[in-house]
């Protein structure tokens, strides 16, 4: 696969959802590992699920998040995907959009926890992958380790409300399914780390 600034990849509700994994993606994204993509439907599903699922968060944070990331990533909400639904063939009916999404944004990816709604062979007649976010961090990682890990360090800098420290940052990506991007910052950091008096 060929990893670029250019490089696009389509973030699937189910990534957005858990906080550890799309804070760590939309921190790879800032840092111009590669362009994200989502619709208004893929926002709107996760926060919803979130709502249901979280009766401690109120709605108004979740439309704050979902603005400042369209903000931030300001060509990352696909629209006009809806005509390629139709022809499209999946397990789950209700992930075509998700296809249609990559279609319409000319995605290289599309990252899901989700991979057997998303049949590889399928997915590739289209020109297009499938990857659980584990294998897509770690390949941005592999990318640009230094990059990636700056990345990294500047989202644990931004948790302040309350703090969390790095090493507990990665113990929250491995209980969110992603060991193996979890090991590889932890071995990015450690030679970064002062040495002991």
């Amino acid at each position: 696969m060929i990893h670029s600034p250019r490089f696009v990849a389509v973030l699937d509700a189910c990534v957005l959802y858990p906080v550890p994994i799309r804070d760590l993606l939309l921190s790879l994204a800032f840092a111009g590992l590669y362009k994200p993509k989502w619709s208004p439907l893929i926002q709107d599903e996760w926060t919803r699920n979130l709502l249901a699922n979280r009766l401690d968060i109120p709605a108004e944070q979740l439309e704050r998040t979902t603005k400042m990331m369209n903000t931030a990533f300001d060509d990352a909400n696909v629209e006009g995907y809806e005509v390629f639904v139709p022809a499209l063939t999946l397990p789950d009916p209700d992930d075509r959009h998700v296809l249609a999404v990559a279609l319409r944004s000319q995605a290289d990816v599309i990252v899901t926890l989700n991979l057997r709604h998303f049949p590889a062979p399928y997915i590739r007649t289209f020109d297009v992958e499938v990857q659980h976010p584990d294998d897509f961090i770690c390949n941005l990682i592999d990318l640009n380790p230094a990059k990636a890990l700056e990345a990294f360090l500047k989202q644990v800098a931004r948790l302040r409300n309350p703090p969390i420290a790095a090493a507990q940052v990665l113990s929250n990506l491995r209980k969110c399914s992603l060991p193996a991007s979890a090991a590889r910052l932890d071995a990015l950091m450690t030679p970064a780390l002062p040495p002991h008096p």
